[in-house]
């Protein structure tokens, strides 16, 4: 058996320290690397979740203010909507309530031919001719006019007459059921009409 010689011991031996201070060097530069990495990591991680937690701040800013907008756009749409919109009922009531007195004069003549020139209310234009059954009554109120129909029987000096008047249930405001009042009767060949807050009269401009 061959044994080594005290120098190849002491180099041997001084390998083996090499070795380990080496790998000791290593494995503590790792833990720095390691432990640099982490950190960055974290502070990476920080600034990021900083900048989302800023943006969403920010976004929900903006959101707020974004429905902000829209809300008013809405409600200036509904208001502007409202008022075309009643601009529209009114006119379509002012248009029924002149061709409802139209229809009243046809019924009128149509009654008078079968009572020898006797002119009907409301309820007897209904039973007799055709009358739409909702003016019942002495004064109906369809499509936000109320109709008055004044029947006269003939007597010796005069023969039978008859009035039928439209007036708008509500003449004003923005919820005004119509502005036109309408007026016929027996003697007259046209429906007359006015823009005054008044019941129309005979003398009135004809439509």
């Amino acid at each position: 058996m061959v044994f080594p010689s005290n120098e190849q011991s002491s180099q041997s031996i001084d390998n083996v320290h090499f070795q380990l201070n080496f790998a000791l060097k290593q494995t503590k530069l790792l833990k720095l690397n390691n432990l640099v990495f982490v950190k960055n990591c974290e502070r990476v991680t920080n600034l990021y979740m900083n900048n989302l937690r800023h943006r969403l701040k920010d976004e929900r800013g903006f959101n707020l203010i974004e429905l902000m907008i829209v809300i008013a756009i809405i409600g200036l749409l509904i208001g502007v909507g409202s008022i075309a919109w009643q601009a529209v009922i009114r006119s379509g009531n002012e248009t029924a309530a002149e061709q409802t007195i139209s229809r009243v004069r046809t019924l009128q003549a149509q009654y008078a031919s079968k009572n020898h020139g006797k002119f009907g209310k409301f309820d007897d234009l209904i039973r007799s001719v055709g009358q739409d059954e909702r003016f019942a009554g002495e004064r109906p109120v369809v499509n936000g006019y109320i109709f008055v129909l004044d029947v006269q029987d003939a007597t010796g000096s005069k023969p039978s007459f008859y009035s039928i008047a439209a007036d708008p249930q509500a003449p004003e405001g923005v919820t005004a059921s119509g502005t036109r009042h309408y007026y016929t009767d027996s003697s007259l060949g046209t429906i007359k009409s006015t823009d005054e807050n008044r019941p129309a009269k005979a003398d009135d401009p004809s439509t």
